[in-house]
């Protein structure tokens, strides 16, 4: 079994006036489904009231993330499943239910973790 994440940025989710109660609706309906069937790990969104920080090497923080990288924002969700086509399967559900396209990344396996 592999684990994959499912994401978006926040840019990529453009719902009409009007609909954000059912994108809600039918983005929980898949993940309570895919609680169900057992391959949901966990989810969520970044919260950007809590600005991030950079902490060095040697434990210094400053704020802010690396100036050069694009914002990480938006929602995402990690499933562990069997096959790509199952996760494929999974992102076009969640794709439907948000109304906007989906990233699909496997982690690399790491015996230890």
């Amino acid at each position: 079994m592999s684990k994959y994440l499912i994401s978006f940025p926040n840019a990529a989710m453009i719902i009409p006036p009007g609909e954000l109660e059912a994108v809600s609706r039918d983005a929980h309906a898949v993940i309570d489904e895919a609680k169900a069937a057992g391959v949901y790990v966990f989810g969520g969104g970044i919260d950007e009231s809590v600005p991030p920080v950079l902490v060095a090497t040697d434990g210094r923080v400053t704020e802010g993330g690396y100036a050069w990288a694009p914002a990480l924002d938006g929602g995402f969700c990690v499933l562990e499943i069997a096959t790509r086509d199952e996760a494929v399967t999974w992102a076009a559900r969640i794709a439907k239910a948000c109304r906007c396209d989906q990233e699909l990344r496997v982690f690399m396996f790491d015996p230890q973790s």
